[in-house]
Parts: structure tokens; sequence; C-alpha cells
């Protein structure tokens, strides 16, 4: 969403519709293209405008330290620790293999865009030791770096 306003205090609400590829290294300015409604004809060709650009939607995200992902090639996954009913009717702490996406990682964090609900618990290390179904001890006493910033021992 785009919204301009002229100094006569003439507000409107538009849409991005394309944005040039090369930034102007100078000024730092690029071009943007958007189209507005102007039933009203208040708008003209040359204004000039003062514009807000709302860029995207807040939501919550999952972070999760990196150390919880099993990378492979087939996809990325969790572990999902959950109550298991095995074999014999009784129930276990076990982990449910999850696959997920993956969006932006920051230090040792990794955003989960898709794949965990709310107040699901995730194991976040020896996740290559885990497979589905493993029963598991949870310890929280030694946690895995979860630092948006982390730095080396050794600096």
């Amino acid at each position: 969403m785009l919204i301009a306003s002229d100094s006569s205090a003439t507000r409107a609400e538009g849409t991005v519709t394309a944005v040039n590829s090369l930034i102007d290294e100078a000024t730092r300015n690029v071009q943007v293209q958007a189209t507005f409604s102007n039933s009203k004809g208040k708008l003209r060709a040359g204004m000039y405008v003062t514009v807000l650009i709302l860029t995207g939607r807040q939501h919550p995200v999952f972070a999760v330290p990196a150390s919880a992902i099993n990378y492979a090639p087939y996809g990325n996954s969790v572990f999902i620790v959950e109550m298991i009913k095995g074999p014999d009717g009784k129930e276990y702490k076990g982990v449910r293999q999850q696959f997920v996406k993956l969006g932006r990682a920051q230090g040792d964090q990794v955003v989960i865009t898709e794949g965990v609900k709310p107040g699901e618990e995730v194991a976040t290390s020896g996740v290559f030791k885990l497979r589905p179904n493993a029963a598991v001890k949870v310890n929280n006493t030694i946690m895995p770096s979860d630092s948006t910033a982390p730095k080396p021992e050794d600096s």
C-alpha cells in the first residue's frame, strides 16, 4: 500500500506497480511507479508528493537455534517433542519429525515460517542423532547458543 499527499493535504491510496532496478548512486534514490484511483482529478502528472510506503504486515514468527534444524537435501526439518503412543499402547515422551520452511537467519537463530505451531516443543540439540518416534529425555540445563549477534570465544 502506498499513501501520497501533496501540499494541499490531498491524500490518496495506491499500489506500487513497478520499481526500477537501478539506484542512483549520487542521490540514493530509486524510481517507483504507482497506480492511484483519481476519480476527483486532484492528482496530476508531474506533481510532487510526500509518500509513505507500507511494505508488509507484521506477523509472529518462530525463531529457533540453528542447531535445531536438520538440514537435508530432501527438505529441512525439526523434531517436535510430544507424547507418543507406543506399540504396546503406553505413552512415552518422544519426537516427531516435522518438515519446515525456513526464513531468514540472524546470528545463531533461524526463523521457521511454516511447519511449527504455537506451543509445540522443538528439540534444539542432538537432532542429528534423533529418528522419528525416538524416546527422549528433556534436559534444559545446557542450552545451545541462541544469540542474534554471536561473538567467537577467542576474539
